[in-house]
Formats: structure tokens, C-alpha cells, sequence
């Protein structure tokens, strides 16, 4: 009873917090409201039994992109977003029309190709999310991979130090 009200509290706040972002004028506090709903949708992941997810949410989005876009905000010294002009309401109706024709499109396509995913034992799928087994195969099955990810994050940040000292004149 407690997760299931706990589940529906934090999608409401994601909700709110998705539309304070869109809504909200100043760059900064757009992103503040991103960040509350980036830590709602981690406490949906932990509501939902998958605590790794969760907690990845919180440190790679919350934390780590978060602060670059806030970063890049106060870099590019922004005070407001530039105005969008009036919508006009027949492009917002053709827009969603559109979406929805697409999103029927999808699932016929879906259910013809048989490609609906099967449904999963909660026991299964807590097993295969738990820390243990995702560290066990990022070590082993994809070593590789995360070592390349390693030399290529390598490089973004020689990069982006090198363009930081050029001075420009």
C-alpha cells in the first residue's frame, strides 16, 4: 500500500517537474526543475525494486550532466530563453494528431513483426538488475567496451581542457 502511494506521489512530482521545465522562462531554473524530476524518476526506479538504476539516475544524470548544463548555462551567460512567438492551435492539434497516428502505426507494426517483449518474473528481473550481476558482466563480457568508453572519455576531457587554456585574441 505505502510503495504503490510512494510510486504515485514521485510520478506526480515528475510530472510537475517535467512541466516546470518546459514552462519556466529563466535557462536556470529550467534546470533545477530537470533536476527534480531526474531525483522523482530515481525514487520511481527504487519504488519499483530496481535500487542500481536508481541510484545511477541520481549520480550520472542528476549529478554529472546536470552540472555541465549548468555550467554551460552560466558560461553562455544566458538571462532568459528567446520567445517562441504565439503557437498557433492548428499546429498543436496536427502535431498531436500526428504523434498518434505514428504511435498506432508502431504498434500495428509491433504486432505484425511479433516483437511485443515477453513478460518477466519480478524475481528474475530484480536478479538480473541487482549490483552484483550488472558488475560481474561489465568485468567480464563487456571489458572491452568499457575500456574503449574509458579511452574515449579520456580524450573528450584532454580536448576540452586544451580548448579551455587557448586563449582566444
Amino acid at each position: 500500500m505505502l510503495e504503490t502511494f510512494l510510486f504515485f506521489l514521485f510520478a506526480i512530482v515528475a510530472v510537475v517537474g517535467a512541466l516546470g521545465m518546459l514552462i519556466a522562462r529563466n535557462p536556470v531554473s529550467s534546470a533545477l526543475w530537470m533536476i527534480m524530476t531526474l531525483f522523482s524518476i530515481a525514487c520511481l526506479y527504487i519504488t519499483l525494486n530496481a535500487e542500481f538504476i536508481g541510484v545511477i539516475q541520481v549520480l550520472v544524470y542528476a549529478g554529472a550532466i546536470m552540472v555541465l548544463f549548468l555550467f554551460v548555462i552560466m558560461l553562455l551567460n544566458l538571462e532568459s530563453m528567446p520567445s517562441l512567438g504565439d503557437l498557433d492551435w492548428r499546429k498543436v492539434v496536427a502535431f498531436a494528431l500526428g504523434i498518434a497516428v505514428l504511435a498506432q502505426l508502431l504498434v500495428v507494426i509491433s504486432l505484425k513483426l511479433d516483437v511485443m517483449p515477453e513478460p518477466v518474473a519480478i524475481a528474475e528481473a530484480a536478479d538480473a538488475t541487482s549490483a552484483t550481476n550488472i558488475g560481474i558482466a561489465l568485468l567480464t563480457e563487456h571489458s572491452f567496451s568499457l575500456e574503449i568508453i574509458g579511452v574515449l572519455l579520456l580524450a573528450a576531457t584532454v580536448g576540452a581542457v586544451m580548448l579551455a587554456k587557448k586563449r582566444f585574441v
